[in-house]
């Protein structure tokens, strides 16, 4: 190994990183022998797409400050030990994944409500070994630090996956790019933690860059590039207080309506399907298997009458038999909202389109109203899927209230049924936002985090290489980061 011989400057995330790189040395679960590899991914407030993103919406998505740090060093056992910051630990033994054994089983072994968190680190080990035929005959210590929260809607979950695939792709000599490791993390919390999440919280994760919008067009994962957010703007997400969980039965059943309405649009249409007649081809059809491709013209004249408001399970499989998405199932005695979930997929796309559009344009001040409106129209469309919730209506009402204060638009993000709600208004109006957070803790006795500032994905952050027995280096320079990228 090359002794260190770089010096990387972190911005906004370098104290930050100076703080976890001594919680490594202070930390008895790492040795003297081996580097250890440290990685960084933030969080991400969905400003507009949301829960279209599984239905090939066009995603804005910016990378929040807040993050989660992850310090891996190979060991010479085949476990895994994991310690998460402050108080849950895990151990594992990687000869549970030797054949390399199916995801289904992957998945039964973190059923348990109790280790069903470590899902999301182990899982990255058995997709590696599936996806990308790794074999791990050494195994890894673990550290995890974050102030991304749970439960809030600002993807905690593909922050964690994505730290912990950045840190062990570096430690196991596996190169890939940031879009074939956001990939990677999604199969993760699909296919091993059974949250049917779609790829863009991944993606910003891994590929995003700091205070400028990812747009991605979930194709599934067609990289546009960033935007840039004017000066004279500003967002913001306000918590709600009310926990949010991808995995969740509202957000599932939304999420399955909305493929039950393409494959009967896909009916009506006359498009071919699969020789068993369970699903619709992708292959054949106009759309490529995308309802966000289907234009509200187009879905207005012809097919949003023939859409149920709502329809029992049962009666769909009778007729249709099954669905593309392969991360849900319909559920014979459950009624899903067909109509709206298939809307909400196609004017979503359209309303992100025009938001993007305006931005790339920009003239000034007088466009943000505008933008603003297309957010509360979205806010809208997740109430009317029945992805709503008391305490986000109240705080998109009290930002309603305050449009004369500088504030111009706010709308519920990610799965909905809580979380936080995103607001754009001007970069001054900071006060604004505060007061609206007074006032949502007067009327609910809550008081919400508010998450400003932004940081970068975790490939621009890259890694940090660190030999415990040199971090005393570092000390003597606080304003930088010793880096090393051999192994």
């Amino acid at each position: 190994m090359t002794r260190f011989r770089a010096v990387k400057e972190l911005a906004n995330a370098h104290e930050e990183t100076l703080a976890f790189i001594q919680d490594v040395s202070s930390s008895d679960l790492f040795d003297d022998a081996e580097p250890v590899v440290i990685a960084r991914a933030p969080g991400r407030l969905d400003v507009m797409g949301g829960i279209a993103d599984y239905s090939g919406s066009l995603v804005l998505q910016l990378p929040i400050a807040n993050a989660t740090y992850v310090a891996l060093q190979k060991s010479d056992s085949r476990s895994l030990r994991i310690v998460s910051q402050p108080d849950r630990t895990f151990e594992f033994e990687l000869a549970n994944f030797d054949g390399p054994i199916a995801y289904e089983t992957g998945r039964e072994l973190f059923a348990n409500s109790d280790n069903h968190w470590a899902a999301y680190v182990a899982g990255v080990f058995l997709v590696l070994m599936r996806e990308r035929s790794v074999s791990f005959d050494q195994g890894a210590s673990i550290l995890i630090s974050s102030n991304v929260p749970e439960g809030k809607g600002v993807s905690s979950s593909a922050a964690l996956e994505v730290a912990v695939m950045q840190a062990a792709t570096c430690a196991f000599g596996v190169e890939m790019n940031c879009r074939e490791l956001a990939t990677l993390c999604q199969k993760v919390e699909n296919l091993v933690a059974g949250a049917p999440c779609g790829i863009m919280d991944q993606m910003t994760s891994s590929c995003g860059e700091e205070n400028r919008l990812l747009e991605l067009l979930c194709q599934p994962d067609q990289l546009r590039g960033t935007l840039r957010i004017p000066d004279e703007l500003g967002l913001w997400g306000i918590d709600s207080g009310v926990r949010h969980a991808v995995s969740g039965s509202d957000y599932t059943t939304v999420r399955t309506a909305a493929f039950m309405g393409y494959r009967m649009i896909a009916d009506v249409a006359g498009l071919s399907t699969t020789s068993d007649q369970r699903t619709v081809s992708r292959d054949d059809s106009k759309w490529k298997g995308y309802l966000a491709n289907i234009s509200p013209a187009e879905f207005e004249a012809t097919y949003l009458q023939a859409l149920p408001s709502t329809i029992k399970g049962a009666e769909f499989l009778s007729h249709y038999h099954g669905i593309t998405d392969t991360v849900t199932r319909v559920h014979p005695s459950v009624d899903y909202p067909v109509r709206q979930s298939a809307s909400h997929a196609i004017y979503e796309n359209s309303r992100v389109q025009a938001f993007a559009a305006a931005l790339k344009e920009w003239q000034g001040l007088e466009q943000a109203s505008p933008l603003g409106e297309l957010m509360f129209q979205s806010h809208q469309s997740y109430s009317d899927c029945g992805l709503g919730s008391e305490a986000t209506d109240l705080i998109v009402e009290l930002v309603r209230d305050s449009l004369a204060d500088g504030l111009y638009g706010a709308r519920i993000t990610g799965g909905g049924s809580g979380g936080t709600v995103a607001v754009l208004g001007r970069s001054s109006a900071r006060p604004a936002i505060e007061s609206i957070a007074n006032r949502f803790e007067d009327q609910t006795g809550y008081k919400p985090a508010i998450f400003s500032g932004s940081s970068p994905g975790a490939s621009t952050f890259g890694h940090v290489l660190v030999n415990r027995s040199e971090i005393s280096l570092m000390q003597k320079e606080p304003r930088t980061i010793i880096e090393d990228n051999t192994l």
